[in-house]
């Protein structure tokens, strides 16, 4: 299922944000930080109309919250990046503009009377069956939205459905006997699962070097920093308690409890004295990094050497990208706090990323291998077998009928059905995502006689998306998209 939507998601995404209506009680999803560009007011303008980054947050959210009810709560944060959930809201969003600058060229406006109709339509705000006012300020309120965001919101995505209603799409009698034709052929097969059980694989060095030998610099070792470094421990002092009382005094907003309010002096003394702490370190700290890049480093503070790079970081993050930023000519760098001590830096060498030698790299490299002699294995196996195999014998089966596949997971079923009824081929090989190999023999073929009832709808959902892909692509080269966000 994960592998399906990540293929057809353009046209996912498409029917996701047509069928939506402001969906609330999504809760909101956050996904860490970006840089911006000189238009930090807005993440992107469409035409006319500028998208904010409150409006990604809530559109990532409710994609989040959509895509979570079709994993039936089992989607998180790994699966949302797999599926690039990030760019997928930004997108839903520019479609979303573009669709917008359409209805604006044709004049097109939401009246009170239209929004009112359609708040009346959305059961969340509802009390014994009927909308309540109080119920839609409760829930709005629950979600951090004013009434105003919200029914502008609505009053956004009611004309969007308001501009495609203007381009109807509708079905025909010849796409219905189309359908109806495919969805009733079966076919009457003779089938063999292959899997790694049925194979051997040398995994010798002899095999294994020639195969890392081509692919050397696939295997390459990290760039790694050799440094001194000088650690200032945490200061503590005796501060008079004039020092004290000024320092509250001049900076007492920083001194709060957990709802908000500043502490009075007898709470918040430890804090100050805390605070004080850390300057006084953070001072010492910059009086011994002057010291050392002068060359008047003091004979007792120890100088310590160590070798950083990605996966061997004793420090922070933050450390070692001020590290890499570091050159021979300039090879100091001011102190860095790291839990609340600080670390004064010297770049002594730059040691460059090479080629692992064949033992550094076989443990990476024997996975791989392995993976590519299954392919290689499998399907030699499968086209010397093809014409002799003897398998399982189905019934007559249609592309819906995966649990009649039964050695295979249903998944794999529908995997395996899918390709075969598009294959032309009598007799042949299907390739499984998981890696497994089926071989078959169509035995023989007919057409049901079952009537479909719910073709047209599959058709307008499918002719839907194709010609929205196809709208949304005419208006891009009519209306300039700018993004003024960085790392989507």
């Amino acid at each position: 299922m994960i592998t399906w939507m990540q293929r057809h998601k353009k046209y996912l995404i498409i029917t996701i944000w047509i069928s939506t209506i402001a969906f609330v009680g999504a809760g909101f999803v956050g996904w860490g930080q970006y840089s911006y560009g000189d238009k930090a007011g807005a993440v992107a303008k469409v035409g006319n109309i500028e998208i904010t980054m409150g409006e990604l947050q809530k559109s990532y959210s409710r994609l989040y919250s959509q895509y979570n009810k079709m994993f039936q709560g089992n989607f998180d944060e790994e699966k949302a990046k797999s599926f690039e959930l990030q760019a997928q809201a930004l997108k839903q969003l520019t479609d979303q503009a573009l669709i917008l600058n359409l209805a604006d060229s044709y004049d097109l406006r939401i009246s009170d009377a239209e929004l009112l109709v359609e708040l009346k339509t959305q059961e969340y705000f509802f009390k014994d069956g009927v909308f309540n006012k109080d119920i839609y300020k409760e829930v709005l309120s629950r979600n951090n939205l004013t009434m105003k965001e919200y029914e502008e919101d609505v009053k956004k995505q009611i004309l969007i459905q308001k501009a495609l209603k203007l381009l109807p799409v509708e079905v025909n009698s010849n796409e219905s006997a189309i359908i109806d034709t495919i969805m009733n052929i079966a076919d009457k097969i003779e089938y063999k699962v292959l899997t790694d059980a049925d194979i051997n694989i040398d995994t010798s060095d002899t095999l294994l070097k020639p195969f890392w030998e081509a692919r050397q610099q696939e295997f390459m070792t990290e760039v790694s920093y050799e440094v001194k470094y000088i650690k200032q421990t945490q200061v503590s002092k005796e501060h008079d308690a004039i020092k004290i009382d000024e320092h509250y005094s001049q900076n007492r907003t920083h001194f709060k409890d957990e709802d908000g309010k500043i502490l009075v002096f007898e709470d918040a003394k430890e804090a100050v004295i805390a605070e004080l702490n850390a300057k006084a370190t953070k001072d010492t700290a910059l009086r011994t990094y002057i010291a050392y890049k002068k060359g008047k480093l003091s004979s007792d503070v120890k100088v310590q050497t160590a070798i950083i790079s990605e996966t061997n970081n004793p420090f922070n993050e933050v450390a070692l990208e001020k590290i890499k930023k570091l050159s021979l000519t300039s090879p100091f760098l001011k102190p860095v706090e790291i839990d609340g001590e600080y670390y004064t830096f010297e770049l002594i060498k730059t040691n460059p990323s090479k080629a692992k030698s064949f033992e550094e790299a076989k443990a990476l490299v024997l996975p791989i291998f392995i993976e590519s002699q299954k392919k290689t294995k499998l399907l030699e196996l499968a086209k010397n077998s093809l014409n002799s195999f003897k398998g399982t014998q189905t019934d007559f089966i249609t592309n819906k009928d995966a649990i009649k596949i039964t050695d295979i997971s249903v998944e794999e079923g529908n995997d395996f059905l899918m390709q075969l009824f598009n294959k032309q081929e009598k007799r042949g090989i299907i390739s499984l995502k998981d890696g497994k190999v089926v071989l078959y023999n169509i035995l023989e073929q007919k057409l049901l006689g079952n009537t479909n009832t719910n073709q047209d709808n599959s058709i307008v959902r499918l002719k839907s998306a194709m010609f929205n892909e196809g709208l949304i692509s005419n208006l891009q080269n009519k209306y300039k998209t700018e993004i003024f966000i960085q790392g989507l």
